[in-house]
């Protein structure tokens, strides 16, 4: 147990944990039901995987840039943070932030209503009960978060690759068939390399908020190699899942009942497709609403470490367990309420219109200012 606690503190929670962490929050909602996948990369056919490499590089620079910075100046939040890269206009990241965390909740609970739906449980049911497993963990504080999305981690990884190989299976010839023919079609549009790398860096910049969300765990790090390295796990560990999911979708590529423009959950449709049957339905529905929860229950517990930063640099105490879960419930309610509006919807505009916010507060003032400031730090004995 105790060579366990030294592993888990020691190289896990220094060089994997911060990954785990950023990858818990972001694969949530449209993510973990295929659905960003499709918005943000699958639908370009042949060329998509452009768009998932540049999501991978850009998630690797940005969560080394942002480690680095957190460390070198000991904030592990994401006030403290903004202002070392954009000074004075820090309170328009806290508008973007509470705003995108209450879409993504949005998302969450739309998500697992859907699922809910898929396997003929009342969609407003997941919907609830996302929302109220949310609340349940952020009472019980950041180390159960950790232990939490940990092992969340373990069995996304399981289950993706599981469906993944179960596709890839049974209708992997398509594949072959997509890039030979060098297939496009189910964009509406001309399909060019500087689109993809552009669609891949608005999804970067929406899904960039997921690395504040796991600064509470960045403490353990003291040298730039750690956040060097912590980075590039993050990057890997973000994008994996985004492949296993883009080459699963090739499988059925051009098929739009299954991978198509209004599929809300195309994996469901997938697993379908495939005669996965009632257990493996079943599987994927633990495993994602897994996840869902873990991309809420980070929404939730960042807003609240925001307010306890807060009122620590003020002098006083920090919230009480009834104020924690009044702004859980009133976060929770607007993300429920927002949720009806779809999955489909609220990828492919709120996300959008957020993004564009993200770009010019935290990607552009992380790589100009916080880079140039790690580039002139020199480390002090």
């Amino acid at each position: 147990m105790k060579s366990f606690r030294n592993f888990y503190e020691g190289g896990y929670a220094k060089y994997i944990l911060p990954g785990v962490l950023l990858q818990s929050v972001l694969i949530g909602g449209g993510y973990a039901t295929g659905r960003e996948i499709y918005s943000y990369g699958a639908k370009y056919g042949a060329m998509g995987w452009i768009s998932g490499l540049t999501i991978g590089i850009g998630f690797a620079l940005f969560a080394f840039l942002t480690f680095e910075i957190c460390r070198i100046y000991k904030v592990y939040d994401y006030k403290n943070y903004i202002k070392q890269v954009i000074g004075p206009f820090w309170p328009v990241m806290d508008i973007l932030t509470i705003l995108i965390a209450i879409v993504l909740i949005a998302v969450m609970a739309a998500a697992t209503g859907s699922i809910f739906e898929q396997v003929g449980l009342p969609n407003i049911f997941g919907s609830v009960v996302i929302v109220l497993l949310c609340g349940l963990l952020n009472f019980k504080g950041a180390r159960v978060i950790e232990k939490f999305e940990s092992i969340g981690t373990i069995l996304l990884y399981a289950g993706y690759i599981l469906f993944t190989i179960l596709v890839l299976v049974n209708k992997g010839d398509n594949i072959s068939a997509v890039f030979a023919s060098h297939d496009t079609s189910a964009y509406d549009g001309s399909v060019t390399v500087p689109l993809c790398i552009y669609t891949g860096i608005l999804y970067v910049a929406y899904n960039i908020n997921s690395i504040p969300m796991g600064m509470f765990s960045l403490t353990r790090q003291t040298r730039r190699k750690e956040t060097f390295i912590s980075g590039i796990i993050a990057g890997l560990l973000m994008v994996i899942p985004w492949f296993l999911s883009y080459y699963a979708m090739m499988c059925f590529y051009g098929n739009t009942a299954i991978v198509g423009a209004d599929v809300e959950t195309p994996w469901v449709e997938m697993i379908k497709a495939v005669n996965g049957g009632p257990a493996l339905l079943a599987l994927f529905s633990l495993v994602m609403g897994w996840t869902l929860l873990e991309t809420a229950t980070g929404c939730i517990h960042m807003i609240i470490d925001r307010f306890d930063v807060a009122l620590a640099q003020k002098g006083s105490a920090r919230l009480t367990d009834k104020n924690r879960g009044l702004i859980t419930i009133v976060t929770l309610t607007l993300a429920l309420l927002l949720s009806r509006v779809g999955v489909v919807t609220l990828i492919e505009q709120g996300y959008t219109y957020l993004s564009y916010g993200f770009i010019v507060f935290y990607l552009l003032p992380t790589l100009l200012i916080g880079g140039y400031k790690i580039i002139k730090y020199r480390e002090t004995k």
